[in-house]
């Protein structure tokens, strides 16, 4: 079987994209590497439907998104497991890079922690797309979006000052 190159080039142009959204998924190496793999599957088999009756990287991000919501169901059915702790600090990069490492590091952390329809639209805000784009990726009303994004600043806001959040979606 061929490589084809139209695949190929989206892949090329989107794949950070893709791997920032899956990394706000799973933490772990390992994990992130085959749920990529089952989005650019997904994507494989998606992209001959694509009718451009919108943002090719919004269908894009759709795709990943509803994999990825797949993921997290299935990882939270399963048995919880010690999380290994594979990152070590580059020495060569200073301190100042090891700061701003482990502050993205805090980040992505308490990203991950968000429940799903929090998590979500902050990944997605993050990847540069707007409430409205945000709503018709997720099949949501963009208030609802706006309202997702507000509980979400103030959980990480919470999360990323010690201060415990109530917040549940």
């Amino acid at each position: 079987m061929g490589r084809d190159p139209d695949f190929e080039r989206v892949l090329a142009e989107h794949r950070p994209m893709l791997m920032r959204i899956v990394a706000s998924h799973e933490a772990d190496p390992e994990r992130r590497r085959d749920l990529l793999q089952d989005i650019l599957l997904a994507l494989w088999r998606a992209l001959p439907g694509y009718r451009g009756d919108g943002e090719l990287r919004a269908f894009l991000a759709r795709v990943a998104h509803n994999r990825c919501v797949s993921h997290v169901a299935r990882a939270v059915a399963e048995p919880a497991t010690a999380a290994l702790h594979d990152q070590l600090a580059q020495a060569a990069d200073g301190i100042e890079a090891a700061e701003r490492q482990q502050r993205q590091e805090r980040l992505l952390a308490a990203v991950r922690r968000l429940p799903l329809g929090l998590r979500q639209p902050v990944v997605l805000t993050l990847e540069g797309f707007g409430p409205k784009d945000i709503a018709d990726i997720l099949g949501l009303n963009p208030n609802t979006v706006s309202i997702r994004l507000t509980r979400a600043k103030a959980a990480l806001r919470s999360a990323l000052m010690g201060e415990p959040s109530d917040e549940r979606e």
